[in-house]
């Protein structure tokens, strides 16, 4: 999904802003509204912002800011979950390997996001499935990154 698709969607409940914010912060929200510092420069790293920003409206409540709160960090996770499922669902990384992409990178380049959103994606997969999963005929692997395809059983 590309940034100006996702930025559609977005716009038919929220209003979005591109915004001067502090260096340290990509994005905030609140009150049904995105702000997305005006600073960020690349397409990967306004979607990679916006999709934990929307994941943020869907399954957070409240000031979460100070994140030496317990409670606050779970809702941090909670919505970047909701981003990385958002963008990156296991079916986008079959995708990926029926596109012929080779490694992390080109899998960002191919997904429209940063190598961090991956490699933060990959780390909570495996928190959620372990090393590897088995979906639809496939096994993904998360580490080291890879797919098998399975035969149909004909038997």
């Amino acid at each position: 999904m590309r940034y100006e698709s996702l930025l559609n969607e977005a716009n038919k409940y929220l209003y979005i802003y591109e915004k001067q914010l502090p260096a340290n912060i990509k994005g905030l929200q609140g009150e049904n509204v995105i702000w997305i510092n005006k600073n960020i420069s690349t397409r990967a790293e306004k979607l990679s912002t916006l999709v934990e920003e929307m994941g943020h409206y869907h399954t957070s409540y409240g000031n979460i800011l100070d994140q030496s709160d317990i409670r606050n960090r779970k809702q941090e996770l909670r919505a970047r979950q909701w981003g990385y499922e958002k963008i990156f669902p296991l079916e986008a990384i079959i995708q990926a390997h029926k596109a012929g992409i080779k490694n992390k990178y080109e899998l960002a380049e191919f997904i429209g996001v940063t190598e961090e959103f991956i490699e933060e994606s990959l780390k909570r997969y495996i928190e959620k499935f372990g090393v590897s999963v088995h979906y639809r005929k496939f096994t993904i692997c998360f580490e080291p990154l890879g797919v098998v395809e399975w035969f149909e059983d004909s038997f």
